[in-house]
């Protein structure tokens, strides 16, 4: 943040470059009261009475809700909707003075890897606006990629932070689930969704992680145990570097034990994704990494698992859209209304997810595929855990490629569907993962690579993340 500007001209700045870059289509809607609010906050640091993140812009993914700015989740059927509350987030962060500038574009309900499914139409990459800035947080990506505010807050399913991080060249922290509050969220799919941030270095992303990581009595996936461990560090020993601006220590990472993958797993992946790899890798041992091979069983699993989980998922979350207590309604109330408003409402994307969960929690094909899809969720969760027993941290790539042309896989949708090859692991089993900026391709798109570790190690993990980020510096 620039303290040589008022809190007031840094919105009015704001507002100009949301102007300046309208063409990327990041946003949905503007907060209309922002001038108020940013004078609110020059008189508290006027008075020496600043909170933690005064004057901080965020821009929040449009399935976040905030008390008087439409929510419509991408969506037509939504499209003026105004929620009566604030997420639990948006509560915090407000309590802690940061200013909730906009609400982002995203795919439809969050379905989507590219964010082309939006009802508003797609969002593009800023730094190549014929390609996709991916998905389905494109929009809070972008935001945060362009300059245009200081942090964002997206959600992540099966990648929906990490991907459109990685093609947008900016930092993107799914926690561990449960430690922060999904009262608030539009549910896509439950037992997957995890409200995330977007930034463009780890001590915005930590300070504002610091501030939303809390327990919450609203939701009843939230962890007892899920605020900030301010002792945490890369050593798992107290942090006698930290200090009261939110900065963690900068000790080398000395006896790290960090997982790669071997080169089968690698398959598909541009030969610059994995040239960026191994130059992370060896950053890391040079950083003082210990770095060892690992398996990953059941990986041929994470795509048809995740899926599965995810689509029966969201054919339950999404019943309640049906034009009669809120949303676009079509017709005049007769008996067709509700496949005439839901037909109406729903872009493909979204009725092809629906279409495919009821088919698998039907009760001909319950236990052949969603029964054996919860079995395979153990598997993996009981694999990562085995896993972590030998190594802290696991690298991965965070897609197999670059942000690619718009309408590129728009008819493949398997392919756009593998985009999420090594992102959906981690929501399976519930662990943080982080994917950070790490060069570019020849085209002069970003590449980003991600970092897993066990649950509950998110400190560890922006840790390490942070000393990356120091060796690509240098």
């Amino acid at each position: 943040m620039n303290a040589s500007i008022s809190i007031s001209e840094k919105i009015s700045e704001f507002l100009k470059n949301v102007e300046q870059h309208s063409d990327l289509n990041a946003f949905i809607t503007i907060n209309s009261e922002l001038d108020s609010l940013a004078a609110i906050s020059d008189e508290r640091i006027a008075a020496g009475l600043a909170r933690p993140l005064e004057g901080v812009t965020v821009a929040v993914k449009d399935n976040i809700s905030i008390k008087g700015m439409q929510l419509t989740c991408g969506s037509k059927i939504l499209n003026g909707f105004q929620p009566l509350y604030n997420a639990t987030v948006v509560e915090l962060l407000t309590d802690a003075g940061a200013l909730m500038v906009a609400k982002t574009n995203m795919d439809e309900f969050a379905m989507g890897s590219s964010n082309e499914t939006s009802y508003f139409g797609p969002v593009r990459n800023p730094h190549n606006k014929q390609c996709v800035p991916g998905g389905s947080s494109g929009g809070s990506a972008v935001a945060v990629a362009a300059g245009i505010c200081d942090v964002a807050l997206g959600s992540d399913t099966g990648g929906s932070i990490r991907q459109p991080a990685a093609f947008c060249g900016v930092y993107g922290f799914k926690p561990t689930y449960g430690r922060v509050s999904r009262y608030g969220l539009t549910a896509f799919a439950s037992s997957l969704d995890q409200i995330g941030i977007f930034s463009n270095n780890i001590t915005d992303m930590r300070n504002v992680f610091r501030v939303i990581a809390k327990h919450d009595k609203f939701d009843s996936t939230s962890h007892v145990n899920a605020a900030f461990n301010e002792d945490a560090n890369t050593n798992g020993n107290a942090n006698t570097n930290g200090n009261a601006n939110g900065n963690a220590n900068t000790e080398p990472l000395a006896e790290i034990r960090v997982g790669k993958l071997a080169e089968k797993y690698l398959v598909g992946c541009a030969p610059e994704i994995i040239s960026a790899y191994n130059a992370m890798l060896q950053d890391m041992v040079q950083r003082g990494c210990v770095v060892e091979e690992v398996l990953l069983p059941n990986i041929e699993t994470w795509i048809p698992t995740y899926f599965i989980l995810a689509t029966a998922e969201a054919s339950s979350n999404l019943a309640r859209f049906d034009g009669v207590r809120y949303g676009n309604r079509v017709g005049d109330g007769t008996s067709d209304f509700i496949t005439d408003s839901r037909t109406d409402g729903f872009g493909e994307e979204v009725k092809r997810r629906i279409m495919l969960g009821t088919y698998v929690l039907s009760s001909g094909y319950y236990d052949a595929y969603y029964k054996k899809a919860q079995q395979a969720r153990r598997l993996i969760s009981n694999a990562y855990a085995t896993m972590f027993t030998t190594v802290d941290v696991l690298a991965l790539p965070t897609t197999p490629t670059t942000a690619f042309p718009i309408g590129d896989k728009t008819a493949d949708v398997v392919s756009m569907w593998l985009s999420d090859l090594y992102t959906v692991s981690a929501n399976i089993a519930g662990i943080p993962a982080i994917s950070i900026p790490y060069g570019k391709d020849g085209k002069g798109l970003p590449i980003g690579l991600q970092l897993q570790s066990a649950m509950f190690t998110d400190e560890m993990l922006l840790d390490v993340a942070e000393q990356i980020t120091l060796a690509c510096a240098t």
